[in-house]
């Protein structure tokens, strides 16, 4: 199991389009993938759980994942959230 602190530098912060965007991604990853924010945790391969969460700009997550393929999950999904190509 990997896992690291994220801050979400996303604008809008995981809305409707960004979480979609997610889910999806993370659903190509045959590991778990959880993120941790406050005492919720989210399934991250959902984007209701996702969108329900209502996670903002400049909020910080941590992103839990855990199976064969984790660190190329955790890889993607810190891209997906901070920006980064």
């Amino acid at each position: 199991m990997v896992k690291e602190n994220i801050r979400v530098e996303l604008r809008e912060g995981l809305h409707m389009r960004p979480a979609g965007l997610l889910a999806a991604e993370m659903n190509k990853y045959q590991s778990r993938v959880t993120l941790i924010y406050g005492n919720k945790e989210i399934d991250a391969k959902s984007i209701l759980c996702i969108m329900a969460a209502a996670i903002k700009y400049g909020e910080e997550i941590t992103v839990e994942c855990d199976g064969e393929d984790e660190l190329s999950a955790l890889g993607a999904a810190e891209r997906l959230m901070t920006c980064r190509d």
